[in-house]
């Protein structure tokens, strides 16, 4: 990951060291300050296929894409949304306000300039071609507005969101995780750009799935979770979610209990937990009934958790 931050560089050297970074890393901005203060952080995670997933946090300010600069012959676009109102013009129109939480899909050939207050942002940068391939009609504006209740708008930032947050799963991944931002903006942008698109539904899924599975993650020591309350966070049917699972050749349940068991399992191995009775590791990690979970713990490992338990004091007392 390529990561700046202002906060240990001089006033007078922040502007200077943005420019830079982002010259690089994504494409050249004349940036100006909106008030006194000059806070940034900016990350970036690059993935095959001219993908770029970047995630930045601004104190007021404004950037701009100037005549000058587009001769610089870069053409891809930028993915963005942001979770304030914000201020975008391109091509010498009219200002307009985006609103927190709609994507923008903007050219890098065009001119434009956009004000931000205190914000905090996702870019994607992709590919003109591989967008192209997707969406035939997409030379014909310099950038498209995707409201946040468009469909796989949502989808297309929570994923582009996930992968930042993971960049190590993201790489891993790398081409796959490409091509499904590729059709998630496809998704998106589609109708705004006002054709039938082109993408492999099954990478849609795919990116869902994953979305759920680090919804799942996050709540395992919840005793509420469950399908309907993933559903209802997710914004999709039960059923929906049972498909993609089965897609695996698993089940919902399945999955969860797993990762509970492989939690159960890494608490087991873990010193600093020993004075916590194996009982209060089950429920801790979701499992209502301790013979349930002895049960299953051996079919998983082939081991019973007092196996592990013993195993990990004798490690402690070396």
């Amino acid at each position: 990951m390529n990561f700046f931050s202002t906060d240990h560089l001089p006033r007078r050297e922040r502007l200077g060291v943005l420019h830079d970074f982002v010259g690089r890393i994504v494409a050249r901005r004349q940036f100006r300050p909106l008030d006194d203060e000059i806070r940034i952080e900016l990350g970036a995670v690059a993935l095959s296929d001219n993908v770029m997933v970047c995630k930045a946090r601004y104190s007021p300010i404004a950037g701009k894409r100037t005549r000058e600069m587009i001769t610089d012959g870069r053409e891809d676009y930028l993915l963005t949304v942001h979770d304030a109102d914000c201020e975008l013009a391109v091509e010498g129109r009219e200002p307009f306000s985006v609103k927190a939480g709609d994507l923008m899909l903007v050219s890098e050939a065009s001119v434009a300039e956009f004000r931000l207050p205190h914000v905090n942002v996702n870019v994607v940068s992709l590919g003109f071609a591989q967008l192209k391939a997707r969406l035939p009609r997409i030379d014909g504006r310099p950038f498209y507005h995707a409201p946040l209740g468009t469909a796989g708008a949502a989808l297309a930032a929570g994923y582009a969101d996930l992968l930042f947050r993971n960049p190590a799963e993201a790489q891993a991944a790398d081409s796959r995780a490409a091509s499904h931002l590729y059709d998630l903006a496809a998704l998106a942008f589609g109708a705004a750009i006002g054709q039938n698109t082109s993408f492999d539904r099954t990478g849609i899924g795919a990116a869902r799935l994953e979305l759920i599975k680090k919804d799942v993650q996050a709540r395992l020591k919840d005793p509420g979770l469950g399908i309907g309350s993933v559903a209802k966070s997710q914004g999709v049917s039960p059923r929906y979610i049972q498909r993609l699972f089965e897609r695996e050749g698993t089940t919902f349940s399945d999955y969860v209990r797993g990762c509970r068991l492989e939690l159960a399992h890494a608490m087991l191995c873990d010193i600093a937990a020993l004075a916590q009775s194996i009982s209060s590791i089950a429920y801790d990690c979701g499992f209502g009934d301790l013979s349930h979970f002895n049960r299953s713990f051996r079919e998983r490992f082939d081991m019973t958790p007092s196996d592990i338990r013993a195993a990990t004091m004798m490690r402690y007392e070396r």
